[in-house]
């Protein structure tokens, strides 16, 4: 059984992650970052997505057709990637294969995508979306609060919006499912609503694919009296 990688340890085991020589994960080039440069300039141009779902569009479109018969619960969301190759791989070792080091360099890329900086600079607080405390254990570390940390460290807050709901991995679900399985399954602390009311809140995760988590923690941001809500994403299923 995988060993529960405590708070105080993570920063640790980041630290020594971030010294060892390793392979880009794409091309395997050696020594190189986790994706070194070159495979960056080849995989990860920017493509026009729509502004609230992060979905690709035609150039010069602002928004897909979902999104304007049935607006979604966020003011903008942004992805800088697509979850395909080569990035399905890496990403899903980062989450599932004890690399938390990588969170610097894919905090990297997401800063590099369109409007990914303004957002940021606009934003009062940086949200990573909180894993269950079962999910917490069996994985070790929230990746999506790794790369919060990479992306704003002095407006993240890891203690705002809570997972309090366990449930089955939502790639295992259909999308109904997941709709249905994510109902109450965040809230935001009740003593902690002040910081959200009327302020800008970037929620941050690692992949998209329906939107339903996304989703469901901006409703009960809102409810919380959020004033703006932008997703960002490292990756967006297409």
């Amino acid at each position: 059984m995988r060993e529960y990688i405590g708070p105080m340890f993570t920063p640790l085991l980041q630290g020594l992650v971030a010294r060892i020589p390793s392979q880009c994960a794409v091309c395997h080039a050696w020594p190189a970052e986790p994706v070194c440069e070159a495979c960056i300039a080849q995989f990860a141009q920017p493509v026009p997505r729509c502004q609230t779902c992060a979905l690709p569009v035609p150039a010069g479109v602002r928004s897909c057709g979902a999104c304007i018969t049935q607006p979604p619960p966020l003011d903008a969301c942004l992805a800088a990637l697509p979850y395909a190759y080569p990035w399905s791989g890496p990403i899903a070792d980062f989450k599932f294969h004890q690399h938390p080091g990588w969170a610097h360099q894919f905090a990297l890329l997401m800063r590099s995508a369109p409007w990914v900086e303004p957002a940021l600079d606009d934003a009062d607080l940086v949200l990573p979306l909180p894993l269950s405390a079962e999910r917490l254990q069996e994985r070790g570390y929230n990746q999506a609060l790794l790369m919060a940390r990479a992306l704003e460290p002095s407006k993240v807050a890891s203690d705002v919006l809570l997972r309090v709901l366990h449930t089955a991995p939502q790639s295992s679900l259909a999308r109904k499912e997941r709709l249905h399985s994510l109902q109450h399954a965040f809230a935001v602390d009740p003593l902690r609503t002040a910081l959200v009311r009327g302020k800008r809140v970037v929620l941050v995760d690692d992949v998209m694919t329906t939107g339903a988590s996304l989703h469901a923690a901006a409703g009960v941001l809102r409810q919380a009296g959020a004033n703006h809500i932008t997703a960002l994403v490292l990756a967006r299923t297409e």
